[in-house]
């Protein structure tokens, strides 16, 4: 293991970047769970099963996202595709304890 990260334009190894790569991984699965507890906090303080869909706040997500990821040069289409699949696994997750909390 490393004990520095080299950034993506500084890598002259593959080792470097699986490393990279590696440790991205880790971050990324760590911001997901901040994020899915923020669905946690959500599917606490709705009162109303129903709102937990909100297709406008969706559509709303998904495009920041891809405005975000094309301004940084990445794919659209790709982080928009992402980010459909993580809000829906938002909202079923939200669902879910929605549920929990009130059984």
């Amino acid at each position: 293991m490393m004990d520095t990260l080299t950034l993506p334009d500084d890598c002259q190894t593959m080792l470097e970047v699986r490393a990279g790569v590696d440790q991205t991984d880790r971050e990324l699965v760590d911001l997901l769970a901040r994020r899915f507890g923020y669905m946690r906090a959500a599917a606490r303080i709705k009162q109303d099963r129903a709102t937990v869909r909100d297709e406008a706040r969706k559509a709303a997500v998904i495009a920041a996202a891809a405005d975000r990821a094309a301004n940084a040069g990445m794919p659209r289409e790709a982080i928009a595709d992402l980010w459909e699949r993580l809000v829906e696994a938002s909202i079923a997750y939200e669902l879910i304890e929605w549920d929990r909390l009130r059984r």
